[in-house]
């Protein structure tokens, strides 16, 4: 449950069962501190004893990176098709309606331009509330469009993912979007125009194996999961004991995968002075 969702759990007027409960106070999942959640939301949904980042919303992350009033939405109208009428537990469609009435959007990223200190922006947030902030052939075309407005405008972009990779329910689709998003970036970097990775947690599947891994700087935040398959799928596959946290952020930055690991309360001042300095437009 996000931070908001329990934010609006706690307001509300019904009352629940024993087992729901609303309480005030939020357990950190690394230190297990009980902290009030006013504190949780004043630090940017950290752990106030520890540093733990919780995950947020697309919204929420908007909201942190942007400059206030300066966000504006694009290709907010795009919503997946059902090419291939996919039914598992559920239909895809059924799966889509309930994304929609969990975050009031159709697509598990917002795309838009912003300022960032200053710093005009083309800027990609996915959702993890939304079907797992996975991949499908909507977020591979907004990120598409994002490419083309930086070029068009000479700005940098920024993409902050939080996904479990390619949305199955599409199939090659979706995996299409691998190879889709891989190729536009390569036009920015023809451009000299710059592309900051942010990979928050979780970031696995075919997102961590396409764009999330693309950038011209790659930024993580503290902790997060990073990856392609599951651990457990490849201890079954490799037949070997794997090495402890080596999916999470902190591994992957001595390992070499990363550029650098930065917490949330510094990561707007730390996109923008790289935007800052690289966002200079070929001639």
């Amino acid at each position: 449950m996000g931070l908001k969702e329990l934010f609006n759990k706690l307001t509300h007027k019904t009352q629940p069962s024993k087992d729901q409960a609303p309480t005030h106070w939020i357990k950190c999942p690394s230190c297990g501190a009980l902290s009030f959640y006013k504190e949780v939301l004043k630090e940017n949904n950290t752990c106030p004893k520890c540093g733990y980042h919780f995950r947020m919303s697309a919204e929420d992350r908007i909201k942190l990176l942007a400059d206030e009033g300066s966000f504006e939405e694009y290709d907010k109208n795009l919503e997946p098709v059902d090419p291939l009428h996919f039914v598992d537990k559920k239909s895809y469609q059924k799966r889509i309606q309930e994304g929609y009435k969990k975050t009031g959007r159709k697509s598990s990223a917002i795309s838009g331009e912003c300022k960032i200190n200053g710093v005009l922006t083309q800027l990609v947030v996915f959702d993890f509330a939304f079907m797992g902030g996975s991949l499908s052939s909507v977020e591979g075309e907004k990120i598409v469009r994002a490419v083309n407005r930086a070029l068009n405008k000479k700005t940098g972009l920024v993409i902050v993912s939080a996904s479990g990779g390619a949305r199955m329910q599409e199939s090659t689709f979706s995996l299409m979007q691998m190879a889709k998003t891989s190729v536009a970036l390569s036009s920015l970097a023809q451009a000299k125009l710059p592309y900051i990775s942010v990979l928050t947690d979780p970031t696995m599947g075919g997102v961590s194996a396409s764009f999330a891994f693309l950038g011209d700087f790659i930024i993580a935040e503290p902790g997060a999961m990073i990856g392609f398959a599951g651990a457990r799928v490849i201890k079954q596959t490799i037949k070997e004991e794997l090495p402890e946290g080596f999916q999470r952020a902190e591994f992957l930055l001595e390992h070499g995968l990363i550029d650098m690991i930065v917490k949330r309360d510094e990561l707007k001042t730390t996109i923008s002075d790289i935007l800052l300095f690289t966002n200079t437009p070929s001639k």
